[in-house]
């Protein structure tokens, strides 16, 4: 008869944990390998990839306005800041100045698709959360201005408001579509005051998210993190503040310093009412003129780059134009280099933390499911 083993204390136990690719915490499929002793992550592997759908290759010799009309189907929570910055790389190519009219207006949708985006993220956190009050009153916020980007684009998702030259006439605004703005934009402040008071006064919510899944400044710009997740760890650092677009216009950049999930959710409460400040601005100097120029000709140009800040991040947009027709087109998204380092953010905590470690960076699979970036941790 052999004699059972008994384990020593001193024995090392690892065991691994999979979630995924479907999870009910997760929005979008994706893999999370945990690597753990004692409950306690010790590493942790995420891999993505399960919805490539090769957007760039399809972009490959399509027309440029096709083209660009097609990157708003990489992201169904970003989709105007894709095709308006694609439009953009063809606008720096061709040399076109676009009517100040137009740009209020692209300002003003990419703000609401910020409020829409950090809303999201709020509800979606407490979700994870497991307050599920939290979550619908947060959506329940969020749908003046899923309406108001209604109103405006003529849908909920993908509004095509942005194309070469400027904005499509049907996204002009008249005096009635300002008015509501101007109304739903007081509709929300009071509602994100009253959500954060209640929010960050919980101290159940607090103790939960205070000192979880923390990254320091150091670590996260080693691994490149970008948008509100690298703010939230003290870094002073919006790509508004040197984009041309945003020059008229008035706000702070918001920071935090512990980098962990309580710093990531207070980044997006403290950024709704910037981007309610610089929609205020807009409507009220709002510019008179034509809102498009079709005076513009297509000819052919070397790769152009264009770089602009949107919810989670740096967004990054390339092709070249050749007869027309885009050319070895270039997308990467900010929630490439972010959920990279979620890997690191779950590593000391407890595994039922780890999730809630993973979506404080508000993470894109999805729109993410193009290229691959390995980092050495």
């Amino acid at each position: 008869m052999v004699e059972e083993k008994k384990p020593n204390k001193q024995d090392v136990i690892e065991t691994e944990i999979s979630m995924g690719t479907v999870h009910p915490t997760a929005l979008e499929p994706y893999r999370v390998r945990l690597f753990v002793e004692d409950e306690i992550v010790k590493e942790a592997e995420i891999t993505i990839g399960v919805n490539h759908r090769g957007i760039e290759r399809i972009m490959e010799g399509l027309p440029v306005e096709k083209a660009n009309s097609l990157t708003e189907k990489v992201c169904g929570i970003c989709s105007n800041a894709h095709i308006w910055n694609s439009v953009l790389v063809a606008e720096k190519g061709l040399g076109i100045e676009i009517p100040q009219r137009a740009n209020y207006i692209r300002i003003i949708m990419e703000e609401l698709e910020r409020l829409h985006s950090h809303f999201l993220y709020l509800a979606h956190g407490s979700e994870v959360l497991g307050h599920e009050t939290f979550s619908m009153r947060a959506f329940y916020i969020r749908e003046t201005v899923m309406e108001l980007l209604r109103m405006i684009g003529g849908n909920r998702v993908q509004y095509g408001a942005s194309i070469i030259g400027g904005v499509r006439p049907r996204c002009e605004l008249n005096e009635m579509r300002i008015q509501k703005i101007a109304e739903g934009m007081d509709d929300v402040e009071k509602g994100i005051t009253k959500f954060a008071d209640r929010f960050v006064l919980d101290p159940i919510v607090m103790s939960r998210i205070e000192g979880i899944g923390v990254i320091p400044q150091k670590q996260a710009i080693k691994l490149e993190v970008t948008g509100p997740t690298l703010r939230a760890t003290g870094v002073n650092q919006d790509l508004r503040m040197k984009m041309k677009e945003y020059e008229p216009f008035d706000f702070d950049v918001i920071t935090q310093d512990d980098g962990d999930v309580k710093s990531n959710l207070l980044m997006r409460v403290l950024e709704i009412p910037e981007s309610i400040k610089i929609i205020r601005q807009a409507i009220k100097n709002l510019p008179s003129g034509s809102v498009v120029d079709r005076s513009w000709e297509m000819f052919d140009c070397n790769t152009i780059k264009s770089y602009i800040e949107v919810p989670r991040g740096t967004l990054y947009h390339s092709y070249a134009i050749e007869d027309g027709r885009v050319r070895n087109s270039v997308i990467r998204t900010p929630s490439m280099t972010n959920i990279g380092a979620m890997q690191y953010a779950c590593i000391g905590d407890h595994i039922t933390d780890a999730q809630l470690c993973i979506v404080q960076c508000d993470p894109c699979f999805t729109c993410t499911d193009r290229a691959m970036k390995i980092i050495n941790l």
